[in-house]
This record gives structure tokens, C-alpha cells and sequence, in this order.
């Protein structure tokens, strides 16, 4: 069965269901790495990209983010001038009741209103202006880390600004 569309989980509803202990087979994060670039240089600049509403971001979109970001990042400054960092983890448990489909399913399904539902992904739960990535540069290279963080923001599914500090 494919993967529902992201705007489904989009919207934060109920608290927040993080104990893996207690649920069988809960999905991997899709994540590949949370920190990228060169982790042991100093550098002067630094930007943040900021999610301006709350919501909840799918691990898949935070790894669509991370591979855009890495690459803008990658192919103009080189592996070893720049930091990242993804500064939020998809800790949330995204659950889904799954529909019965074909002849008489309007029927099997009545008695299913609130059911619990079975573990499908894993989401990071975003409040208003909470930072979400950063990138570290040097002065000259703060233009290419904006538009990486531009380009980021576009797999993400809130409107986001970015900062800047030197």
C-alpha cells in the first residue's frame, strides 16, 4: 500500500504518542544522518531556518530537506566548508486505521469511529517560529547557505524564514 500524502498528518491533533516499548513494529526513521558537512571546523557565520507555523513534519520530508540542502551545499562549497545540522527528531508516532476496500466495505467499516490504528511513520512535532535546520559557513558563503535553506524549505510542509548571524 503507497504512503498516504504528507497534508493528511500535516495538522498536530491529540498528544503526542512517542513509547516505542509499548508498540510493536514502529517504522525506522528515514533520516540518513542529522549532522552534515565538516564537524570539527569553526565557522564564522551561522543560519537557521525557522518554521513559522505549528505542525508536524513527516521523517520523509525531513530527509527530502536534508538530501536538497546537502547537495546545494555540496556542489557549491565542497565537502569540508559548511556544517548542518536538523535540529528537530521525528519522535511522534503517526497511526492510521486501515480501511477496508471493495464490495460491503461501507458496512465492515461502521463500527470503527475512533478506532487506535496501526503504526504507518514517524513525525517531528513543530511549534510556531522553532528553529529546524542549521548551517554553519564562512562570511563569503552566506548566500549559497540561504538558498540551500530556501530550497529545503520547499520539502517541508509549513512556511519557514531564515536567519542569519555572524
Amino acid at each position: 500500500m503507497p504512503q498516504k500524502p504528507g497534508s493528511m498528518y500535516r495538522e498536530v491533533k491529540g498528544q503526542p504518542y512517542t513509547r516505542k516499548e509499548y508498540v510493536g513494529g514502529v517504522p525506522h526513521v528515514l533520516v540518513g544522518q542529522f549532522t552534515m558537512g565538516n564537524r570539527s571546523a569553526d565557522f564564522e557565520s551561522e543560519v537557521t531556518l525557522i518554521g513559522e507555523e505549528r505542525c508536524q513534519i513527516r521523517d520523509a520530508a525531513l530527509e527530502a530537506a536534508r538530501v536538497t540542502l546537502t547537495r546545494v551545499l555540496t556542489k557549491n562549497l565542497g565537502e569540508e566548508n559548511f556544517k548542518a545540522k536538523i535540529l528537530v527528531y521525528p519522535h511522534h508516532i503517526l497511526r492510521e486505521n486501515k480501511q477496508a476496500t471493495g464490495a460491503g466495505a461501507d458496512r465492515l467499516s461502521e463500527g470503527m469511529r475512533s478506532a487506535f490504528g496501526k503504526e504507518v511513520g514517524n513525525a517531528a512535532r513543530v511549534e510556531p517560529n522553532q528553529e529546524l535546520i542549521k548551517i554553519w559557513v564562512d562570511e563569503d558563503s552566506v548566500d549559497v547557505a540561504k538558498e540551500a535553506l530556501r530550497k529545503a524549505s520547499m520539502k517541508l510542509p509549513t512556511p519557514c524564514r531564515k536567519k542569519t548571524e555572524d
